[in-house]
């Protein structure tokens, strides 16, 4: 059986300097920036994204809405509206699979041939890492699997954060 390992990398960067065809920012239902990796990836694109993000009518949590890249070394962004955690009763897990899902939908429509994705949901929307990666490589694999051809990147900000997706790619894979 193919592990898809090739196809699918584990890393520790700063997301608005990966030189890929789309980003996936974990952004809020407003779409116009924010703290944490949303507002590194308003900061560093520049006031033109913000500009693009307001005419989008903001994003409903679990779906995803893409725009250009403007100052980043990517192509695109897709803004993808991870779930608050709120104990796993609210349909989180479901919220967070339809990210990754509409996310790598939207890759393969545009026939953007890498993507990376941020950590979403697990910083302030406090999201237990160790789940959250677990939906996130389950919905990639699924992707890979049934004929997305690109390269996958999940990118964390922290050694640590690794941990969790290491752990998770093991089970599976």
């Amino acid at each position: 059986m193919e592990t898809y390992t090739d196809r699918l990398k584990i890393v520790v960067a700063d997301i608005t300097t990966l030189k890929v065809d789309v980003i996936v920012n974990a952004a809020n239902r407003s779409l116009l920036g924010g703290g944490g990796v949303d507002g590194a990836i308003h900061r560093a694109a520049g006031p033109e994204l913000v500009k693009e993000c307001a005419t989008l009518g903001g994003c409903e949590t679990g779906n995803c809405k893409m725009t250009d890249a403007y100052r980043l070394p990517c192509k695109k962004v897709i803004h993808a509206v991870g779930p608050v955690w709120y104990g796993g009763n609210q349909n989180e897990p479901q919220l967070l699979a339809s990210c990754y899902d509409n996310a790598l939908k939207i890759a393969e429509k545009y026939q953007l041939a890498s993507i990376a994705f941020s950590c979403i949901s697990t910083g302030v929307y406090g999201y237990p890492k160790a789940e959250a990666a677990h939906i996130a490589l389950r919905t990639i694999f699924s992707h890979l699997r049934s004929g997305y051809q690109g390269q996958v990147i999940v990118c964390c900000f922290s050694e640590a954060d690794t941990h969790y997706y290491i752990q998770a790619l093991e089970e599976v894979r």
